[in-house]
């Protein structure tokens, strides 16, 4: 009976293992993936400083680009937190059962391990480093207008422009205050808490070079004229100069039957959130 025993808690034992190392080789392969999209990142930081004139043919594809990258790098940087925590909750699971010595010498680290081992805390290194640069990037901000998403809901998204007070790092959130409510709202500035992913800084006013260039036919999202709000809009005709106006014809603008087309500046004008609902 107590041979038997013996068994099933090595046959436990045996499978926590396998799991072990199966999420060891995804933990691997999330390695690799992030290698290959920092080589990408790398090679268009490299190309930007190598041909400056072609960054400014096509900024939109090359920033359009970088930003896939960047969300791609992010994902795998959280699937990379999620595979540690499982290998640690395994772990722990192995140590509390109290795996034999001979099952645990199955895991112990060879040279070759220990190799892909500091590789994957060098990648670990890489992606705190990067998610400290968002951080600090949006620390910077404060006292910066920005677009804000401040509802949204099945059917509409709103956006205004607001004012950043504060930034908590710990919680990653903003906190940010609509200077200039509506008519419909209380005559009190307002203030949101909001994710970073409702947020959208604006190009620098003093800095046209700065900023994307969105061509003609380009879907954006823009400020209305004479007032705080964000809509959709589309890119009438091409600018000539990056400090010029964009000319938008705004959705859901008709008059007489035709879409106005309206002057908004530059640094009133974003790229188009991705499922954005109007």
């Amino acid at each position: 009976m107590s041979s038997s025993a013996g068994g099933g808690g090595a046959g436990g034992g045996g499978t926590d293992i396998a799991s072990l190392l199966e999420k060891a080789k995804e933990l691997d392969q999330l390695k690799k993936d992030q290698d290959d999209v920092v080589a990408e990142i790398n090679k268009i930081h490299k190309k930007i400083l190598q041909s400056p004139e072609m960054v400014d043919k096509s900024v939109d594809a090359i920033l359009l680009k970088l930003r896939g990258l960047y969300t791609r790098a992010k994902d795998l940087s959280e699937s990379e937190i999620s595979a540690s925590t499982t290998l640690i909750g395994l772990l722990d699971g192995l140590l509390q059962s109290g795996a034999s010595t001979a099952q645990r010498k199955k895991i112990e680290v060879g040279e070759p391990k220990k190799k892909r081992i500091k590789s994957d805390t060098d990648t670990a290194r890489f992606s705190a480093a990067s998610m400290r640069n968002q951080l600090d990037q949006a620390a910077n901000l404060k006292g910066e207008q920005v677009a804000a998403r401040v509802k949204s809901d099945d059917e509409k998204d709103e956006w205004f422009v607001v004012k950043v007070i504060h930034f908590d790092k710990e919680t990653k959130e903003y906190e940010v205050l609509d200077e200039e409510p509506g008519d419909d709202e209380e005559s009190t500035q307002k203030k949101y808490k909001l994710p970073m992913s409702c947020i959208i800084p604006f190009p620098k006013k003093g800095d046209p070079s700065s900023a994307p260039d969105f061509g003609q036919g380009r879907q954006v999202l823009a400020v209305y004229p004479g007032t705080t709000a964000l809509y959709r809009a589309t890119v009438a005709s091409h600018r000539k100069r990056k400090s010029d106006d964009y000319i938008l014809e705004f959705d859901d603008d008709e008059e007489d039957g035709s879409l106005p087309q309206r002057a908004v500046p530059f640094y009133r004008v974003v790229a188009l959130p991705e499922g954005h609902r109007q």
